[in-house]
């Protein structure tokens, strides 16, 4: 549960005498208005007319007002009207004329406390506006006064919390969590540790692709530690005024000494942590640098005697961190939290279905190794995404059918069933993904085909073959990624055979065979040609998976020599394709006309159609 600070006092008692003053010139302003004598008020020629009967006994001529004294009938002083003046040069005359006493109106007096307020006030209400765009940009915990912004904006977690994470909730990482348990045991028990010498790390990197829980990590720390935890974003250190991120982390280390034993975690360190010798060509000292070196400074300001300080952190992109914040004294571990097993993924299935009403046939099993690739975050919205499609249904429990589209969802799309496609079109899709699923039904290698579906989905399949792994793999050899090479251009390879010509349909599939063919080439060194050589810059932990690998200086002829390579791999793949078709080509009609009359083709039936694959056929190799 996170903890929220009071408004401080000196802002308190600066709102209160802000509030007093106010007051003090509304009623020394308007109070005389309000509640002072009040006079009638008469026409100026009314004011005349008793001036020449003689029955005015004295007047006060102002720049905006003449007011007047009568005379009673007895000859005493009566009531005091006043008027609005007019342009009379004749008005004294006939004043001396009649021997009535009259005078220029004095000045007003508004008073000592009018003239102090008129300097207090503005000054004040300068502060107050200034002190409210502070608080706009000071985050939840609110301005404590012109230097707020320089508050850390970490959240504090307690023990207590009832909805606190622990490490039950955790799984799928096995190895991150050993390493983290650690942690955990040292500020449960530090003397364990330190009556033999050893020193906990002071700074603990949890690096990994996003979605597989290196939030979740950090939170089950402070659950199990039972420790102040103080969670904040490496953004939120960034601000618009210079110099503010590097005053937020000492403010935020000066809290973590306060409370010690605690943890602190930034979560997407990358933001702040970028190395310092990329994107500042001109030598500048920007706030991002300014910031990561207080971050520096204060890991390594941990003596001995300082107080039990751990900070955590997470990213995805540990590649670009500054080399400064990975050497040993500040991130001295740094733990991998990669995508679970298929023994993780179904851990982490149990967790997250235990949440849902799940029906009886549901095999937990069957999903998670139809999910080869998934992260845990992947694996949670799997469960959510049946839960919802159980409930659209009117269904009371979820079954293996809400997960089985739900799966497809996520791997292939929605459904567009409002694309309506021509005969023709269909036609031509029917027979495409039919090709895919023939060739790759044929490859020993190759994945479970569990689906063949004419139905568009996501934003440009116009049909999809739904390939399932049936185990993990971690390694594959050269044939059997030419396999994988023929099963993308068996589609392609289909329309040849059946139409003579070829579609724009194949275009995805042309581009992901070429780009395996090349890595096979330039990275795997998976040519006779080229020999073991690669000719691409791999980037460690890469784990955003954005491919952009440099390649290499090459010369004219070998860059000559990859291109034929490639092209001959990926024309062995597509012969391979069209032998296997043209071995099955009645097998290919069989199944089109079918998926054809009912757009979707999968379960027993599927695989009573592609037990028929004939599998006599030889890999094409390229030379």
């Amino acid at each position: 549960m996170s903890i929220k600070r009071p408004p401080s006092q000196s802002r308190l008692i600066g709102n209160i005498l802000l509030t007093v003053a106010s007051l003090f010139l509304l009623v020394n302003l308007f109070a005389p208005q309000l509640f002072g004598p009040q006079i009638q008020r008469v026409p100026y020629s009314l004011f005349i007319d008793q001036v020449e009967d003689g029955n005015v006994a004295r007047v006060s001529v102002g720049q905006n007002e003449i007011r007047y004294q009568v005379k009673t009938p007895e000859g005493e002083l009566g009531q005091i009207f006043g008027t609005t003046p007019i342009f009379d040069l004749e008005l004294p005359k006939r004043l001396e004329a009649k021997g009535i006493e009259f005078a220029a109106a004095p000045p007003p007096k508004n008073g000592w406390v009018s003239s102090v307020l008129s300097w207090v006030i503005p000054p004040l209400i300068f502060i107050a506006i200034w002190q409210f765009f502070l608080g706009r940009s000071g985050g939840a915990g609110g301005p404590a006064g012109a230097l707020s912004i320089t508050k850390s904006k970490a959240k504090v977690y307690v023990e207590g919390d009832s909805t606190k994470i622990t490490f039950a909730d955790v799984a799928g990482v096995e190895e991150a969590k050993v390493e983290l348990e650690e942690i955990v045991e040292f500020l449960k028990s530090p003397q364990r540790y330190t009556q033999i010498g050893a020193k906990i790390p002071k700074g603990v990197l949890l690096v990994g692709p996003p979605g597989t829980g290196k939030t979740l990590l950090a939170k089950a720390v402070a659950g199990e530690a039972g420790v102040a935890f103080f969670s904040i974003s490496g953004s939120e250190f960034v601000e618009l005024f210079v110099g503010a991120g590097a005053a937020r982390v000492r403010d935020l280390f000066e809290q973590a000494k306060k409370k010690a034993p605690c943890i602190i975690f930034i979560d997407e360190l990358d933001a702040i942590g970028k190395s310092r010798a990329s994107g500042n060509f001109m030598g500048g000292n920007d706030e991002r640098e300014q910031t990561l070196n207080q971050l520096l400074t204060e890991m390594d300001g941990f003596s001995a005697g300082d107080a039990t300080v751990i900070v955590l952190a997470a990213t995805n992109r540990p590649e670009s961190l500054d080399p400064a914040l990975l050497r040993p004294g500040r991130f001295d571990r740094q733990v991998l939290v990669d995508r679970p097993d298929l023994g993780g993924r179904l851990k982490i299935l149990e967790i997250y279905a235990n949440k849902v009403k799940l029906a009886s046939e549901v095999d937990l099993k069957e999903i998670a190794t139809r999910t080869s690739g998934f992260a845990g975050a992947d694996l949670a919205n799997l469960v959510n995404e049946a839960a919802l499609l159980a409930a659209r249904n009117q269904r009371t429990t979820v079954t293996q059918a809400d997960f089985n589209e739900a799966i497809e969802r996520v791997v292939a799309g929605l459904e567009k069933k409002s694309r309506v496609l021509s005969d023709k079109e269909k036609k031509i899709v029917a027979y495409h993904e039919v090709g895919h699923a023939l060739v790759g039904a044929a490859m020993p290698g190759g994945g479970k085909v569990a689906k063949i579906s004419i139905v568009p989905r996501g934003m440009a399949a116009l049909g999809y073959t739904l390939q399932m792994p049936t185990e993990d793999r971690f390694l594959m050899d050269d044939i059997e990624l030419r396999d994988q090479i023929a099963t993308l251009l068996g589609g392609r390879a289909a329309e040849e055979v059946v139409f003579g010509t070829i579609t724009t349909g194949a275009a995805n599939d042309l581009q992901r065979a070429t780009d395996l063919a090349e890595r096979m080439v330039t990275t795997y060194g998976m040519s006779k040609v080229l020999g073991p050589l690669a000719y691409e810059k791999g980037q460690q932990n890469n784990f955003l998976g954005d491919g952009m690998n440099p390649r290499r200086m090459v010369s004219d002829d070998t860059a000559k020599a990859i291109d034929a390579e490639v092209k001959d791999i990926v024309e062995g793949g597509h012969q391979q394709a069209l032998a296997i078709l043209g071995q099955n080509r009645e097998l290919l009609e069989e199944i089109a006309q079918k998926i054809l009359s009912q757009e979707v083709i999968e379960g027993e039936e599927l695989q009573s159609y592609l037990t028929r694959v004939q599998l006599n056929k030889p890999h094409a190799v390229a030379v």
